[in-house]
């Protein structure tokens, strides 16, 4: 008997860090994934083989990070992991890297093949509930909006509150992207443990930025409905001026943001929590996306060509 599952990696294309404190965000799924299975194991234990590919140290800085995570899932889903002796192996086409939800789509992925192996039959939403309960392992305190992308798929509007806003906004096309690795494994519960200090230090300062962040995904929300990219673009980089401000980009991400719209990028800027981890560039057309990945990569850095705002799951 085996169970499979599959997580879909994310972008968040506007308001990391401002998502923590109630500001909408707007994220897409990526069509690179993470598939767990699961099968039993002879030992009484539970058993976790990553064989996902990593930028250098990433898997062994998370490692504990990884095991509370496993731990806190199995028990959300009242799974007695010394009686099943069980084994999950991860694979799948998504490099794990800070920034593009490698966590999330491990913990979704995870949650879906447990729950196969057990006939649980859980929903997306329950799905998602056991992820975000994954993700705290991980994050300490996450917005919820990288396992609800890898959950659903598509392009979410999403705003943590009480009860979380969750809205699909259906774009016309998908449209293409690139995500430049800067190789940096980043510590995001350190980066949003920074930013809550200095918000209490500057309280007017960052009612600004945080006014305009607000303000900006309203925007976006509506260019992204009606394709209007130059639009988008033009609010990404704003965007990853607020988060400067706010002190969670880095000089090499601030490099591979100024190389992406050096070669044309419609607008770039970091994604996920920043202090290393992943950029992204929004790049319409084939062409201009194949400039702009070749322009990262000769600089030495690795890319993610994909798209953002195809539909992967089921959110209505």
């Amino acid at each position: 008997m085996k169970g499979r599952g599959i997580g879909f990696g994310k972008a968040i294309l506007f308001n990391e860090h401002f998502v923590v404190y109630g500001i909408p965000s707007i994220v897409s799924a990526i069509g690179n994934h993470t598939v767990a299975k699961v099968e039993q194991w002879e030992e009484a234990e539970l058993k976790l083989e990553d064989n996902r590919k990593a930028t250098p140290k990433y898997k062994e800085d998370k490692l504990e990070q990884q095991k509370d995570s496993l731990n806190r899932m199995v028990k959300k889903m009242n799974i007695n992991a010394s009686k099943n002796g069980l084994k999950i192996t991860l694979e799948g086409n998504l490099y794990c890297a800070s920034g593009i939800g490698a966590s999330a789509a491990s913990c979704v992925a995870i949650a879906r093949a447990l729950s196969d192996y057990f006939d649980m039959n859980l929903s997306d939403d329950e799905i998602n509930d056991v992820a975000y309960e994954g993700e705290m392992g991980y994050h300490g305190t996450p917005s919820g909006v990288d396992n609800t992308a890898s959950t659903f798929g598509g392009l979410i509007w999403f705003q943590k509150g009480e009860n979380n806003i969750i809205e699909k906004i259906s774009m016309r096309n998908p449209v293409e992207i690139v995500i430049g690795n800067t190789g940096k494994v980043a510590d995001t519960v350190a980066a949003v443990a920074g930013v809550r200090e200095r918000k209490e230090k500057n309280p007017e300062k960052y009612k600004e930025i945080f006014d305009r962040a607000e303000n900006i995904t309203y925007l976006a929300r509506d260019a992204l409905q009606t394709g209007d990219f130059k639009e988008v673009g033009k609010l990404m980089n704003e965007n990853h001026k607020l988060l400067q401000q706010i002190g969670v980009s880095s000089r090499e991400l601030d490099f591979l943001v100024s190389v992406a719209r050096d070669q044309g990028a419609f607008g770039a800027k970091l994604t996920g929590g920043g202090l290393g981890g992943n950029m992204i560039a929004l790049t319409p057309g084939k062409e201009l996306q194949e400039d702009v990945a070749n322009a990262i990569e000769k600089e030495g850095y690795q890319t993610v060509k994909t798209v953002v705002g195809a539909s992967y799951g089921g959110i209505e």
